[in-house]
């Protein structure tokens, strides 16, 4: 299901022993586009601190009491490399963070996390030396950073990166809420961030390959109703898009392939 960052904002992040803290920002790859961390702000005698929570750590989020689980304690959270949340992180920071928790590194593989597009399938893997040769360029954002972005299309300046829209399950960035309302008559819409030609973090602008008038004349979008496919189909068609969930392979047919291929009779 595709939900709001800030909607995700303030859930309660429990260990196995008892809670942590709650979500008050989040890391966003600017490569892969996807959510590699949420920030937690700890409670009870950790009140203050800030820690990194991997998806990868999640058990099953329980979204009506705004929950997510992790199979770890608090003790193994508490006691995780430091990082500054407020600094973009750097790889040898997600190098110390994935050895303590064992878990394979995402990056150097074709897929969105590994090999795969679930965060769970690096959980407690082991770390693959082959899939760390790339370089330590940092792709790591903070949401709260982006937020507030301009948005630059092909002839003008179009709004402001106001939300993300992601996947509740791969975590995957599948939008950003643009508010136009500083430009013109207040209409949020949607775009992909894979539209995006270019992102100038000392001009704090992401620049997209759209026209001023595409984006006037896109589907409206209403913050209160859930994202359908409906809607995302008319999205795609409107701009001439390649449709996402068409170029992802389902991880049935990747299972597939893993075993040894599909029937091609």
């Amino acid at each position: 299901m595709l939900r709001s960052l800030k909607d995700i904002e303030h859930c309660t992040v429990s260990a196995t022993d008892g809670d942590i803290g709650t979500v008050v920002n989040f890391l966003v790859d600017d490569e892969s586009w996807a959510v590699r961390y949420l920030v937690v702000k700890a409670g009870g005698l950790f009140t203050g601190r800030r820690v990194l929570i991997s998806p990868i750590s999640f058990g099953l989020p329980d979204w009506s009491a705004k929950t997510f689980p992790l199979a770890l304690t608090m003790d193994k959270v508490m006691n995780s490399p430091g990082i500054d949340t407020e600094l973009p992180v750097s790889r040898q920071h997600e190098r110390a963070f994935n050895n303590y928790y064992g878990n394979s590194y995402y990056w150097g593989f074709s897929g969105m996390w590994g090999l795969g597009n679930y965060p769970a399938e690096l959980a407690n893997g082991g770390v693959d030396a082959a899939s760390d040769q790339t370089s330590d360029d940092v792709h790591l954002r903070s949401a709260d950073e982006v937020c507030g972005y301009h948005i630059q299309g092909t002839d003008a300046e179009i709004g402001h990166v106001e939300d993300f829209i992601v996947d509740d399950e791969t975590w995957a960035v599948r939008y950003l809420v643009v508010d136009t309302g500083s430009w013109w008559t207040g209409k949020k819409v949607l775009v992909s961030p894979l539209w995006a030609t270019r992102i100038s973090w000392k001009e704090r602008t992401v620049f997209l390959d759209l026209s001023l008038q595409a984006i006037k004349d896109c589907p409206e979008w209403t913050p209160a109703k859930v994202i359908a496919r409906e809607y995302e189909t008319q999205l795609y068609n409107y701009y001439g898009r390649p449709m996402y969930w068409s170029l992802e392979t389902p991880p049935e047919k990747k299972a597939l392939a893993h075993h040894g291929g599909a029937d091609r009779r």
